[in-house]
């Protein structure tokens, strides 16, 4: 998901606890000593029970110590209930490679232990976790100052990671989330702890009926929409880095098959209510446009469908972040305006 109130400290509430001491194995069970690890865990390790009591906004931990690399600890059930989280993120890393591979677009560059393995299994005396390595990527995010060009790019480039995905053979046993109906308003996600049924549970009423509403809609367009295939499913400009008119792809978190209009609907979202925000999205699908074709039609539905994804996943994080739970009414009432906003047509 993306920040509400970019740049708000309160929101990122990290808590970093005395380091406790951590065991890594790798894909098979095996126990990995530390000469085994570099560069993929070695950081994961020492670091490990700072990460487990962090409670970042996006789950994506902070730049660590070992030069040029950002070292991820991924929060089981991240990818649904059913979902083999070590599968799902090395799928995730596999389609990195992939895409490094066949596009000039820039990704990220997972980089392996020295076993050639993309994951490493880190355990505490609290919980296990996979953890993963990338490669630093510079750049700077504009999320809190975007222009249209940065739409104009970022849809140029989301066309080209499409068409990417719509050639390239999926390997066997890749697996990533469906972002279909199921997903958004089903019990199969859990949100931090919180299972998604017991998040529509705490709306408050007006909440949760404006969201069945949306819900109803979208049980009959997207069966229409049609163009359905891997996506990011959290581009915005939060996970876009601009650099010398180069725009680069991070935070492939959510990554799954889901159609192609929630992808444009992601960037759009948080500029939709912006006096100037025609002037986005024209810029967005122009980009887009320079590479696949779309209609937009449904647009406006896709952008509702993700105020309501955002809304019941910043419940369940309130339920365990005073941060969030703080905010969390305020949330509720920008969903309401959000959704005046976009079915006043």
């Amino acid at each position: 998901m993306t920040r509400l109130g970019q740049g708000d400290p309160q929101l990122h509430d990290h808590h970093v606890r005395e380091p406790r001491s951590a065991e890594c194995r790798g894909p098979r069970g095996e126990h990995v000593g530390d000469h085994a690890l570099d560069p993929l865990a070695r950081e994961a390790a020492g670091e490990i029970a700072g990460v487990l009591d962090a409670d970042p906004l996006l789950d994506r931990p902070a730049r660590g110590g070992w030069p040029g690399e950002e070292e991820r600890s991924h929060r089981p059930l991240r990818h649904g209930r059913d979902v083999d989280s070590a599968t799902a993120i090395r799928s995730e890393l596999t389609w990195l490679q992939a895409i490094r591979s066949e596009t000039d677009l820039a990704v990220p560059e997972p980089l392996p232990a020295v076993d050639r393995c993309t994951t490493v299994e880190v355990s505490t005396a609290v919980e296990t976790r996979i953890c993963s390595v990338l490669r630093w990527m510079d750049g700077r995010i504009h999320e809190s100052s975007p222009r249209p060009v940065h739409l104009r790019r970022l849809g140029e480039a989301m066309a080209g990671l499409h068409n990417q995905a719509d050639a390239w053979v999926q390997p066997p046993g890749f697996v990533r989330i469906h972002w279909d109906h199921e997903t958004f308003y089903g019990d199969g996600m859990v949100y931090r702890n919180t299972p998604a049924a017991e998040c529509w549970a705490l709306l408050p009423p007006a909440v949760r009926a404006r969201f069945q509403a949306v819900a109803a809609r979208m049980s009959d367009i997207m069966p229409r929409v049609g163009r359905v295939g891997l996506i990011h499913a959290d581009l915005h400009l939060g996970n876009a880095l601009f650099q010398r008119g180069e725009v680069k792809l991070i935070d492939f978190d959510d990554c799954g098959t889901g159609p192609r209009l929630y992808e444009l609907a992601v960037a759009l979202w948080e500029l939709r209510d912006r006096p100037d925000q025609a002037a986005f999205r024209e810029a967005l699908l122009t980009g887009y446009r320079t590479r696949r074709d779309v209609d937009p039609t449904h647009l406006d539905d896709f952008i509702a469908l993700r105020q309501v994804a955002f809304d019941l996943w910043f419940t369940g994080t309130a339920q365990v972040n005073p941060a969030f739970a703080a905010k969390l009414d305020g949330v509720h009432q920008w969903s309401l305006q959000m959704l005046d906003l976009v079915e006043a047509r």
